[in-house]
């Protein structure tokens, strides 16, 4: 597909085009100015595709007046922000019966899809969900190493012994700068925490409201911040809400409107029926590291700080950081049945576990370490030991720089090989 000069090439557009040939009706959802209007003109252009763009008040008026009309085309149509009239998907659905034929329809949203009004379900069973997020590294570097896939197909193959040379320094100015391609753009750090700062305030001021009747406007950013204090922990919606003053149950309802604009996401607990002993609770992690770097105020020069405080900031904010571009690769894969943590009651953890359709898994662990000893293998252990053959592949991410195999199934992996080319 060619691109525009300076544009990244979004892994996601190829992917698009695949499932155009059997989806009659695609979504990308993701949050704002992540690139999802850019990714829909590409898509456009290279297609021949009529676009509406319902950011744009005129159209938006319109396609509100007149949806079927607007939509009326024998090609493609692609729709900008359709949760600003989320009525056109009644005219999408009236076109649908008379001709489901794939790759009529691509859609753009700024919400989570079963967030919208009851008017937004007319499409159930007949709208392809796919996530568009910040930018992978791998992106940003024009690499595929696509290490999740290779873990799946051949392990001990996808354990390069080429040492990795990125240093400490590195590792924190890609987690601060994040992944939106705006911030990326930015070409100092007080700019980029410019932009962070307008971004949320607009998210919350703007799309929040617009989800919902928000009672209590003014807590929403403190509870916000307090949640970002909670990136890569579990969840403790309760805290949060007495930190802020609010009642516990409204802060759950502030925390689903948080996740539905993707400033948050909620990693569910994998595994619940696993063990007895497995626990349920989410981990929350915010969805950029860019956007929780600044709305805790974490400097690049205060995460390279060696005292125990900048040292667990570190910790948290590398393992969100780690968790998005494993998502963010998962997003690319077909046949991946989910993803969450696995945490027990006996102390068991492991970060993320990603499980295909047929039940085998891949497990990771992120550690901040130049080393990884044998105890922090714990959690990876366990659940190999649990989950028998279905178990394919134990990886603790760290900032060292050799790959080596530890034991049956576990190994240790430089976390710059999500970017590097084998």
């Amino acid at each position: 597909m060619d691109l525009p000069q300076g544009l990244v090439e979004r892994r996601i557009l190829r992917i698009v085009l695949d499932r155009l040939t059997d989806e009659p009706v695609i979504l990308l959802e993701g949050p704002r100015a992540v690139g999802k209007s850019t990714a829909l003109r590409t898509l456009a252009d290279h297609l021949n595709g009529e676009l509406l763009d319902l950011d744009d008040l005129a159209t938006r008026d319109a396609t509100l007046a007149d949806p079927t009309t607007m939509i009326a085309s024998s090609g493609l149509t692609c729709i900008d922000e359709y949760q600003h009239a989320p009525a056109v998907l009644d005219a999408i659905k009236a076109q649908l019966n008379r001709s489901a034929r794939p790759g009529q329809f691509i859609l753009t949203g700024s919400a989570r899809h079963e967030s919208l009004p009851v008017a937004a379900q007319a499409l159930t069973g007949r709208l392809h969900r796919m996530a568009i997020y910040p930018l992978a590294q791998s992106e940003l570097e024009g690499t595929a190493p696509d290490l999740l896939a290779r873990l799946f197909a051949e392990p001990e193959v996808a354990i390069t012994r080429r040492p990795s040379s990125t240093t400490r320094e590195d590792y924190i100015a890609r987690l601060t700068r994040g992944g939106f391609p705006l911030a990326l753009a930015r070409h100092t750090e007080a700019a980029r925490n410019r932009w962070f700062d307008d971004y949320v305030r607009l998210t919350l001021e703007r799309d929040v409201r617009e989800l919902s009747k928000v009672r209590q406007a003014r807590a929403l950013p403190a509870l916000l911040q307090r949640l970002a204090g909670q990136t890569a922990q579990v969840l403790n919606a309760t805290t949060a809400a007495n930190d802020v003053g609010i009642d516990p149950h409204t802060a759950r309802d502030y925390i689903r409107l948080l996740e539905s604009v993707f400033l948050i996401y909620l990693l569910p607990a994998w595994g619940t029926t696993l063990t007895s002993r497995s626990a349920n609770a989410p981990k929350l992690h915010v969805l950029d590291s860019g956007v929780a770097g600044r709305l805790l105020r974490l400097t690049p020069d205060k995460l390279a700080r060696r005292d125990a405080t900048s040292l667990t900031e570190f910790g948290h904010l590398l393992e969100t950081f780690v968790v998005g571009e494993l998502l963010t690769e998962a997003s690319w894969m077909d046949g991946i049945a989910g993803a969450g943590h696995w945490r027990t009651y006996d102390g068991h953890e492991v970060d993320l576990v990603v499980e295909r359709d047929d039940g085998a898994v891949v497990a990771f662990e992120i550690k901040a370490a130049g080393r990884v000893p044998g105890s922090d293998f714990r959690g990876l252990r366990k659940l190999r030991d649990t989950l028998g053959d279905a178990f394919i592949a134990g990886v603790a991410l760290y900032t060292g720089e050799r790959a080596y195999t530890h034991e049956d199934r576990l190994h240790t992996v430089p976390i710059d090989r999500l970017w590097s080319e084998p």
